[in-house]
């Protein structure tokens, strides 16, 4: 079993992504859980995940409109495979309006 965690970052104004809604769902993308990120950008998923493909859906057209501010990737999914013999994955997210990158954090 394994936890979840993601981290973002607006790399235009380089600050922490508040208020950003993500959803965590199993690999027919049903949901188990929503959560929004934190003053420092964060999110830490409850559940303790047992081995296999989940995908994170980042609600950022949302998050843009919210702001005055367009973007081209209105909704960002993330699918990962989680490694039950590791006990936490971290998946960061660098955002901008018209690009967006990701890794296996620590």
């Amino acid at each position: 079993m394994s936890t979840l965690s993601t981290h973002v970052l607006d790399t235009n104004a380089g600050v922490p992504v508040v208020g950003l809604r993500v959803h965590l769902g199993n690999a027919a993308d049903e949901a188990l859980e929503t959560g929004s990120t934190d003053d420092d950008g964060r999110v830490r998923f409850a559940a303790d995940l047992p081995g296999g493909v989940y995908v994170l859906t980042f609600e950022t057209g949302p998050w843009y409109g919210g702001q005055g501010r367009e973007t081209f990737f209105p909704v960002v999914g993330i699918a990962v495979e989680i490694d039950p013999g590791r006990p936490h994955h971290h998946v960061p997210l660098l955002l901008s309006p018209f690009a967006y990158t990701t890794y296996r954090g620590s």
